[in-house]
């Protein structure tokens, strides 16, 4: 299992909480962004900086991520083609993403995108929490755990 994480929008404490869980776990996490990023020297964090443009890094992770591989994001449609391919996906936020869901977030995504254009303000997302902090350790850390055993066979 690899770890792919849309790097651009990623906030610092899920990097770190990542970047963490990485060299506890010996896990490989792979951040992907269109801007040079720094990240701590171990043989398990890595970063590919792509070229600036619509969609560039999505289109890497969609490319590069496999069956079985986590990949980090709160973007809706990449989410949901990174599913389709078998990745898990997890949010910064905690939330799993999965067949099961993923076609009611992006009915909301495109309903929510529909009234900005028509010039409603639907307001941004709400910042991180602590709550969300740990919602997003505990599922990456029970993710983790799972592969691991998987791995044990």
């Amino acid at each position: 299992m690899k770890i792919w994480v849309d790097a651009d929008a990623c906030p610092v404490v899920i990097k770190e909480i990542l970047f963490r869980a990485a060299i506890r776990t010996q896990t490989t996490v792979v951040l992907v962004a269109n801007q040079s990023l720094k990240v701590p020297p171990s043989p398990y964090i890595k970063s590919i900086q792509v070229l600036k443009g619509f969609d560039v890094a999505d289109n890497e992770i969609v490319m590069q991520s496999r069956q079985s591989d986590l990949v980090i994001t709160s973007d809706i449609p990449l989410a949901a083609d990174v599913i389709e391919k078998g990745a898990l996906v997890l949010s910064p936020r905690g939330e799993l993403f999965s067949k099961n869901n993923i076609k009611a977030r992006l009915n909301m995504r495109d309903f929510l995108d529909t009234m900005r254009a028509s010039g409603v303000d639907t307001g941004g997302p709400s910042p991180l929490t602590e709550r969300d902090n740990k919602k997003f350790a505990d599922n990456l850390d029970r993710i983790l755990t799972q592969n691991k055993k998987l791995d044990d066979y």
